[in-house]
């Protein structure tokens, strides 16, 4: 448990050390060793790419590239907040990093605190994310789009109130835009504690960055020659439908892909063609598709494609590529479950959700919020309108048919006159209050809040750091959930068998003659898994990948029962 570095210590106390190298120590049977089977995944997707250009830690013990490595095991181990650790072994830890110990929970977010200043953090994300797109150019042609919001159950800010779909719910919250290729892999995510809407948030924030880092995009002179070639595709769901949005992103040459808000009446099931459709799995799919053109609001012609289930329900979708075809802009639809499976996934396993840091600070004057005054018109009406609609249920389901009885003729004379009486005055209270909202500014500036409406926003800049290591964990665990599936029949299982080889033990064997670390997984459960795992291990030893701050070459293998 305690330190046995006593020499290492004493320098870094005394200023005389920047960061103290990895030694490894033969260990057996350490727990949770298993992640060092992520590294070769992690160092490929970027964990440590241009760290020494963007981050700077003060003389001290731990070396940069230790710190990384260690929030990105933990991670992958699912140790889902720092203050975990103090239910972990600290030296079991620092023997998988090579260190006497790792930080405690207060030096690492310490550590983590400088890190995170001066907008580092933002400026190390964009460069993976130009990084991800530029090594993997043909998943950036087509993009989802979506924002994941953020429950704040805590005390020291009043957030605006955003509704969780999941809960039903509005509750205080910060929204999330996540920006995923296909397959799900995240590029990068913009954060925003004001949330003006999916619309806004793509038009200011995320167009401009896909502009610039989306690769192999289309020359002037190819565009100028074909006039319905795109740049490239962002896809949305309900939110983002807006007819005057979509015309923007065309003259932009980006096309859109997202439902129809307002689809109309049902086409004849005669158009219906049964077709082959490719989705993002690679898995081929039959669906019954028909496609038509339609001019929207602001008279846009787009493409219509709508699916026809087995229940008989038509789903439309439209777009503006008016390049591809029809059975591959609905196969691009229909797999953004891929999306939000990865921000499911990342909830329940990475703990986005999770708060980093705990302080605050200043919103800009300048930014708009909804008027407090207006939001409660809103509310108002919303409320007396499904009031309204429930007295005219009632009044519509009352129906007399017995024509004899002169009493109960009465009795429903008096009940209709009353509903109709109470749905006229419904009626003008909704009026009153209509017109009373249209005095009142929807927006208004954080300047212009009354005093006790202000709120300060959580602060963001540790969050996009911790953020942009658990993108990354992800996308390594995507690697080697690939490479497993190649020996599994259940394929679906992987993420879960990955789950179990990061929480394995494992033997950690030096071996400075042959310049070699030797990892010693120990076997799971079964004989399918080991089989598994060491076809995992010769794709890892292929690698041939050095520790960081070593030169020792890291080879796996699986011990024998």
């Amino acid at each position: 448990m305690g330190a046995t570095d006593t020499i290492g210590r004493i320098a870094a106390s005394i200023g005389e050390l920047n960061g103290v190298d990895p030694e490894f120590k033969a260990s057996m049977d350490v727990p949770k060793a298993g992640v060092l089977c992520a590294l070769p995944a992690l160092l490929e997707s970027g964990l440590l790419s241009s760290t020494d250009k963007h981050f700077q830690l003060p003389k001290g013990y731990y070396r940069l590239d230790s710190i990384f490595l260690l929030l990105s095991f933990l991670a992958l181990a699912r140790i889902k907040t720092i203050e975990d650790l103090r239910h972990c072994s600290p030296g079991e830890w620092g023997n998988i990093l090579g260190i006497d110990r790792i930080p405690e929970a207060k030096t690492l977010r310490e550590k983590i605190g400088i890190l995170s200043e001066n907008e580092k953090p933002a400026e190390w994300s964009a460069s993976l994310s130009s990084e991800w797109m530029q090594n993997n150019p043909e998943t950036t042609g087509v993009l989802y789009i979506d924002g994941h919001v953020r429950v704040y159950r805590g005390h020291q800010t009043k957030l605006p109130k955003h509704y969780v779909s999941r809960q039903k719910l509005c509750l205080r919250a910060t929204t999330d835009y996540w920006v995923n290729a296909m397959d799900g892999q995240p590029f990068f995510m913009v954060t925003k504690e004001v949330d003006p809407g999916l619309l806004k948030v793509l038009e200011e924030d995320i167009l401009p960055i896909l502009e610039e880092r989306v690769p192999n995009q289309p020359t002037p002179e190819e565009l100028e020659s074909n006039p319905y070639q795109h740049r490239f595709t962002v896809i949305f769901d309900r939110e983002g439908y807006s007819p005057e949005t979509f015309q923007k992103l065309k003259e932009k040459r980006i096309a859109c892909l997202s439902y129809r808000k307002y689809p109309g009446e049902d086409w004849s099931e005669e158009e219906f063609v049964e077709q082959a459709v490719c989705m993002s799995s690679g898995n081929s799919i039959q669906m019954k598709l028909a496609e038509r053109g339609t001019f929207l609001g602001n008279k846009l012609w787009v493409r219509e494609i709508r699916k026809l289930t087995e229940s008989g329900h038509q789903t439309s979708v439209i777009s503006t590529d008016y390049v591809s075809d029809f059975q591959k802009l609905a196969g691009e639809m229909f797999s953004r479950w891929s999306q939000e499976n990865f921000i499911k996934y990342m909830r329940q396993h990475y703990n986005i959700d999770r708060l980093v840091e705990y302080s605050t600070e200043e919103i800009p004057d300048t930014v708009k919020v909804v008027n407090p005054e207006y939001r409660r018109f809103d509310g108002e009406i919303r409320k007396k309108a499904g009031l309204f609609t429930k007295l005219q249920a009632k009044f519509g389901a009352l129906v007399y048919l017995d024509a004899i009885d002169t009493k109960k003729i009465e009795e429903y004379q008096v009940k209709k006159a009353s509903l109709q009486e109470e749905i006229e005055g419904m009626s003008k209270e909704i009026v009153e209050l209509k017109a009373k909202r249209k005095l009142i500014k929807k927006n208004i500036t954080v300047a212009e809040l009354p005093e006790n409406e202000r709120f300060r926003r959580l602060r963001t800049h540790s969050k996009h750091l911790i953020d942009t290591i658990k993108m990354i964990a992800y996308r390594a665990e995507t690697m080697m959930a690939g490479i497993l599936r190649e020996n599994m029949k259940h394929v679906d299982e992987a993420r879960s068998l990955l789950c179990g080889i990061y929480q394995t033990e494992a033997d950690i064997l030096p071996d400075k003659e042959k310049g070699t670390l030797a990892v010693r997984l120990h076997p799971l459960a079964n004989h399918c898994s080991s089989e598994i795992i060491r076809h995992l291990c010769s794709e890892l030893n292929s690698t041939e990948t050095i520790f960081p701050g070593t030169n020792l070459r890291l080879v796996y293998d699986l011990v024998s029962k």
